[in-house]
């Protein structure tokens, strides 16, 4: 997948903690790969799958990402959730965005530096609740899902000491996939009708792509770590830092079953426009809808 790439970098690839990575020329989405192996107990926590290319590559609200080979990154973590409450694992999703979005900047900055960046197209920049754009052109969209590990029970423990058959187990976890427009050009997304970008286009550069995978699964793992320690509280200030959208005006998407087809009508989806007040130490959206009201977000789209 990366051969073109090897010789700038040299080492293994892995997930989590020398978890295996499992990479594929072509799958039709690395989430529903993840999803299903994870409930037949084919892997665990930590494990990765990458992609070079998605036929089925799917974001938010079901609407398509679009994946072609050879040029971006697709792939997806399964992240355990021992000792982070359910309730918690949304907010995994926005330490990642964080996380992933300080690697972007210092790859700017060095561009830059070097006077190869596109500065007409403004900063990286973080949007609630786990978007990550450079001025207002998204580049790295993150989906993640509860999905249910099976924990397969050892043959030779199928039974306890009173003769009791042993069942085997699922346990939650979150399956997060991602994906990155790399080193594609912006005109392979204009048919989207959306305001799109890609690192290359940022940076000026090509990207090494299989290092820079390297870069954000190191980061990731370190984040969740210091995530399942401290939670999302250590994060807020750092996220306020890097969105550039507080105090903008903007549009709530609440999905009621909102996909492509009927999002443009507006059907299955509650839409409601104001202005973004903050982000709050949970993680959540405080929000001024345009009636007077103000609102505590959890979950839902923005756009602005």
């Amino acid at each position: 997948m990366f051969s073109p790439e090897r010789n700038f970098v040299d080492w293994q690839l892995c997930g989590f903690g020398n978890s295996p990575a499992f990479i594929f020329e072509s799958l039709e989405s690395t989430h529903s790969l993840m999803k299903q192996r994870a409930a037949a107990g084919e892997i665990a926590g930590g494990a990765l799958i990458v992609a070079d290319r998605q036929t089925a590559g799917r974001g938010r609200h079901e609407r398509t990402w679009a994946s072609p080979a050879g040029q971006n990154l697709y792939f997806n973590i399964l992240i355990s959730l021992d000792g982070i409450p359910l309730a918690s694992a949304p907010q995994i999703t926005q330490v990642a965005a964080l996380t992933f979005a300080e690697v972007f900047k210092s790859l700017q900055d060095e561009s830059n530096a070097q006077g190869l960046g596109n500065k007409s197209l403004g900063k990286v920049t973080v949007k609630w609740p786990n978007d990550i754009l450079c001025g207002k052109h998204k580049f790295c969209g993150i989906l993640a899902e509860v999905v249910y590990v099976k924990k397969l029970m050892p043959k030779q423990v199928r039974h306890d000491v009173s003769g009791q058959v042993r069942h085997d187990v699922s346990v939650p976890a979150v399956s997060m996939g991602v994906g990155i427009n790399v080193n594609s050009s912006p005109l392979d997304y204009a048919h989207l009708g959306r305001a799109v970008t890609t690192l290359k286009d940022i940076c000026g550069r090509s990207i090494n792509r299989e290092k820079l995978l390297q870069m954000l699964i190191g980061n990731l793992e370190r984040a969740v770590g210091q995530f399942r320690a401290f939670g999302i509280r250590p994060w807020v200030a750092a996220w306020k830092r890097m969105d550039q959208f507080i105090g903008a005006r903007g549009t709530i998407i609440v999905n009621n079953r909102c996909t492509d087809a009927n999002r443009d009508s507006g059907e299955g989806a509650t839409k409601k426009t104001g202005s973004i007040l903050d982000m709050q130490d949970d993680g959540s959206l405080l929000f001024k809808c345009d009636d007077g009201s103000v609102e505590t977000v959890y979950s839902a789209d923005l756009e602005i």
